[in-house]
């Protein structure tokens, strides 16, 4: 758990990277909203500035951990003396460095291969997500809430036909996110008896005073958290309504290693729909991001459920991008 702008965010331990969200927000509480805001070059460099050192930490310490060990780590992550200092490393310029934080134990550094230098082979990696941020399937995800205040967040993923074969007399594809252990014996989400990998699905919940009142997510591997940080900034911060936060232009960092085969990152890569306009980029370039502009609408699959607590009145929103996400209701 982490709060917000008086909200608070609720996601899934260490074997997700669940995480990344609440370091991002905790270190991003340290700024004015008007340093935020996504609709401006200074807001979309202090969010993936953010992203990219709350997602070196995901290399460095995430993985299925024993109970007392997961608690110990995460309360050192998102201690606010942590967040602090990792916020006080966001600069005017974008940094191209992997830079984990400290918190007492030994940080995993994973072999930092760039996409050029890349071993390639057919039937590996993440067939759902593009590096430009499109998506093509396979993930999904879905928001549910009741009258009675009931509320699911859920990302069900996994059975990737392009790299797993069918099983004929149970019809459906074996699991494939042992994909994303590492067999160094090192790193803390490696591959052992007993262990879960650590995946991207990162499915999120909303509470104040302890009422649940939105479920959010999205398909998008490494994007997710991204993408959801983005809303929620929009929303608990700048006041958007939940579909313009959603049909706003987006964005995301690539200078992180992916959690798929072949693991390769882009050091300062930022990938930025073009919608964001042209001053914009331009001004990200000149902070020093290596950024690549993609399609109008390309990134992101959002979809929110909302409750009010006092009024008992319940909303939905879905992304127009792809044409593969609905708010329905009955």
């Amino acid at each position: 758990l982490a709060r917000f702008r008086g909200t608070t965010v609720a996601k899934a331990g260490l074997w997700s990277q669940g995480p990344v969200l609440l370091q991002a927000l905790t270190m991003l509480d340290h700024f004015d909203d008007a340093r935020l805001d996504p609709s401006t070059a200074e807001g979309v460099h202090t969010l993936t500035e953010a992203l990219k050192l709350a997602m070196a930490d995901r290399e460095a310490y995430y993985g299925h951990l024993d109970p007392a060990e997961a608690e110990a780590v995460l309360r050192r992550l998102l201690s606010p003396r942590y967040s602090e200092e990792r916020a006080s490393l966001i600069r005017p310029l974008a940094s191209t460095a992997f830079r984990p934080g400290h918190i007492g134990v030994t940080p995993y550094t994973p072999p930092l291969v760039t996409r050029g230098s890349a071993p390639q082979a057919d039937g590996v990696g993440e067939p759902t997500v593009q590096q430009t941020g499109e998506t093509r399937g396979d993930t999904c995800h879905i928001d549910v809430v009741d009258r009675w205040g009931n509320i699911v967040s859920a990302t069900p993923s996994g059975g990737w036909l392009q790299s797993s074969p069918a099983v004929p007399e149970l019809g459906f594809a074996l699991g494939t996110r042992l994909q994303m252990t590492w067999l160094d014996p090192a790193a803390p989400s490696r591959l052992a008896p007993g262990r879960r990998p650590r995946t991207t699905l990162t499915p999120t919940l909303l509470l104040r005073d302890g009422n649940p009142v939105a479920a959010l997510g999205t398909p998008g591997g490494d994007q997710q958290d991204q993408w959801q940080l983005i809303y929620l900034v929009r929303t608990l911060a700048l006041g958007m309504d939940p579909q313009a936060a959603i049909d706003a232009p987006a964005f995301h960092t690539t200078a992180v290693p992916s959690s798929f085969w072949p693991r390769t990152w882009t050091p300062g890569g930022l990938v930025v729909e073009e919608r964001a306009g042209g001053a914009v980029v331009e001004e990200l370039r000149a902070r020093g991001h290596q950024v690549t502009v993609s399609g109008p609408w390309s990134q992101g699959r959002l979809s929110v459920v909302t409750r009010d607590p006092d009024s008992g009145v319940l909303r939905a929103a879905a992304n127009p991008r792809g044409a593969q996400g609905y708010a329905a209701g009955r």
